[in-house]
Order: structure tokens, then C-alpha cells, then sequence
């Protein structure tokens, strides 16, 4: 390997890794602070993921997280902020879920109707953020913090019962979906559990991010409008095309996000589908840095956090809280940004030194060809 492509390699790596070493570091702090022992829980975390239904819980939760955070690192990669994943995927969830329990196809037409209803009903919603970007020059931030709000108020209305809503005891449901729609996992027996099936959809959309991204004149564009609006523009690209189009894009994977969980397991939207999605997403995307194998990592830490933090209540002879690892994905999330910026700047000043390396021995050697 190249000395170039090491330290590429090295950038890459160094910037999750001292993201993750300091969000330990400074959950130890809180852990003595507060008089408990700083090692005890990861370790009893760590047990946990030896077990075949954590396993199986973690890699469910793994694959919407990291379908939310592609949504989320579109949007990184061409400079937009799309904080309005987490709105676009609980519409997507409910839009998919009403029609679901109202349409009845065969299998084959069924699942591949709701994915559509998913991945469009998300698209809608980013795409009114998009408009008003290209149109009236609205920052996506704005926009899409306040699309998230007027989501919620949207959802509540469309599930009243004089709509869309059913009454099951005191949650209000959008009623179960046909059998057609449901999407059957790898059953592992009743003790372990079952992998929702569209994890392998999670896995396709990695790699078709991937391949987009690297392998077409579109993620071309793409990447370089992100770089340079005006650059892009002045090489043909029509740069208020490509930020609606990646944020209608965007959306479109938001609103699929939701689905391994609904059409593998819950069969229904309610009041106690999961919430934050989005907004956990955004942490996932940056410790991964916008890498489809980044963020497949990220993804994997944060479900296992989610997942193996319930066995700290159960310690002893003191349980511990698991918000404990709450405040250790919220650490992440603080130290990924400082710790890019230091490892930005370090490979910057790396680089100076070894442009001004490489000018120095050129001087060095015109000045012996000019002796000679």
C-alpha cells in the first residue's frame, strides 16, 4: 500500500476512533463521579452481546438505524442538512401502515406497493423542503426542524378514529395490515427470535449508495455540487436540480426506514412505534462518516448500546442506570465533531509539510542542475 493511500486509511479511521476512546473516557468520569466503578459496565454490556437474542434484537434495530443514516449522509454528501429524517420516516411509517391494513394484493405486488408508499411518502415530505431551498433560498434546517413538527400534528390527525385511527385498549392503531404485506425474517426459534427480512434490504441499499456515489456521472455531481455549488455549475451541473433531487432522494430512503420494523414485526403504526429515529441517525452518519461501511459499524454500536444497557438494571449487588449509555451516545456525538476538526487539521498541516517537503527537494535539485 501507498504511503498516500496509509495515511488516507489513517484519517479515515483516526476520527471514529478518538470520537469512541474519548465518549468512554468521559462516561468513566461520570461513572466515578458518581461513586460506581468505571469498567463493571461495559462488561456487563459486553456479556450481553454473546447472547443469540441480543444478537438478533441488535441487528434489527442495526438495520433501520442504518437505513435512517444513509438518508441522512445523502444529504451530508451534497452540504444539506436534513434533519427532517425522523418526520419523513414516521409518515412513511403510517402512510405504509393505512395502506397496508386497506389494500389487499398477492405478496408479490403487496410488499413492493408499500415499500413504494414508504419510500414516496418521505419524498413528499423532504421534497417540500427542497422547494422551498431552491426556490426561496429557506435553509433545509429551518424548514425540515419545522416539517418534523407539522409530522407529528399530521400523524395525530390522520390516526383519530374518525379517520384513519382503530382503538386497541388505550393505544390508537392504524389497524393490523393484510397478511400479503408482511414481509416473513429467518426464524430462529422461539428463545432467540426472528431477523426482520428487509435487513437484507439495508444491505442492498448500502451498496447501491455506494455504487451511486462512486460508480455514476449522477453521485459525481452529485458530490462535487456538495463541494462547490459554483464549481459544479460552471462544469454544466444544474445545482438547484441536484439539491432537490438529492433531498427528494433523501426522504425517499427516510420513509423506507421504518419498514423492517413494520412489515416484519409490528404489522400496525401506533402510539408506541418507535420516535427519534431521524434524529439518532444523524449521530450514526457522522461517526461514520458518511461511509456505507462506516456507518454499517456506527449502526451496530448504537443498536448494541440500545440493546444490551437494559441488563444494567438487573446488576449486583447495585443495579446501575441505563441511561448510561444514553449519555455514552450522546458523548459520541459531541467528541465525533471535535475530534473530525482535530484530525482535519492535523492531516491538513500533514499535508502542508509535505507539499512544502516535496517543494524544497525540486528547489534543491534545479539549484545542483544549475551549478552543473
Amino acid at each position: 500500500m501507498k504511503k498516500f493511500d496509509k495515511e488516507r486509511l489513517l484519517l479515515a479511521v483516526a476520527g471514529p476512533a478518538l470520537a469512541l476512546v474519548a465518549a468512554i473516557l468521559l462516561t468513566s468520569v461520570v461513572l466515578i463521579a458518581s461513586g460506581k466503578s468505571p469498567i463493571e459496565p461495559y462488561t456487563l454490556m459486553l456479556e450481553q452481546a454473546g447472547f443469540s437474542d441480543v444478537q438478533v434484537l441488535i441487528i434489527n434495530q442495526a438495520s433501520m438505524y442504518y437505513i435512517a443514516a444513509l438518508a441522512v449522509a445523502l444529504g451530508f454528501r451534497m452540504n444539506l442538512f436534513n434533519i427532517g429524517v425522523d418526520g419523513q420516516y414516521r409518515l412513511g411509517a403510517m402512510m405504509t401502515a393505512v395502506v397496508g391494513a386497506h389494500v389487499a394484493l398477492p405478496s408479490a405486488l403487496q410488499v413492493p406497493l408499500l415499500i413504494l408508499v414508504g419510500a414516496l411518502t418521505g419524498a413528499m415530505w423532504a421534497g417540500i423542503a427542497g422547494l422551498l431551498k431552491v426556490t426561496r433560498g429557506v435553509s433545509e434546517v429551518v424548514s425540515t426542524i419545522m416539517l418534523n413538527s407539522i409530522a407529528t400534528s399530521l400523524i395525530g390527525y390522520l390516526t383519530l378514529t374518525d379517520n384513519f385511527g382503530v382503538l386497541v385498549g388505550d393505544n390508537v392503531t392504524t389497524g393490523v395490515m393484510k397478511d400479503s404485506g408482511w414481509v416473513p425474517g429467518i426464524n430462529l426459534g422461539s428463545d432467540v427470535g426472528e431477523i426482520y427480512g428487509l435487513v437484507f434490504l439495508a444491505v442492498a441499499m448500502g451498496i447501491g449508495y455506494w455504487a451511486v456515489l462512486n460508480r455514476t456521472r449522477f453521485g459525481f455531481d452529485l458530490r462535487a455540487t456538495g463541494e462547490s455549488e459554483s464549481a459544479a455549475a460552471a462544469s454544466g451541473v444544474n445545482a438547484k436540480r441536484m439539491v432537490l433531487t438529492a433531498m427528494l432522494i433523501s426522504g425517499a430512503v427516510a420513509g423506507i426506514s421504518g419498514l423492517p420494523l413494520l412489515l416484519g414485526d409490528a404489522h400496525t403504526y401506533s402510539l408506541s412505534f418507535p420516535a427519534g429515529l431521524g434524529f439518532t441517525a444523524i449521530g450514526i452518519a457522522l461517526l461514520g462518516r458518511n461511509n456505507p461501511g462506516g456507518i454499517a459499524l456506527a449502526a451496530l454500536l448504537w443498536a448494541f448500546l440500545d440493546k444490551a444497557s437494559p441488563a444494567l438494571d438487573y446488576a449486583t449487588p447495585e443495579p446501575y442506570e441505563k441511561e448510561i449509555a444514553t449519555i455514552m451516545q450522546g458523548l459520541i456525538v459531541f467528541a465525533v465533531v471535535i475530534s473530525y476538526e482535530v484530525v482535519r487539521t492535523w492531516g491538513l498541516r500533514r499535508q502542508q509539510k509535505r507539499v512544502g517537503e516535496e517543494l524544497a527537494a525540486a528547489a534543491a535539485n534545479t539549484k545542483k542542475e544549475v551549478a552543473v
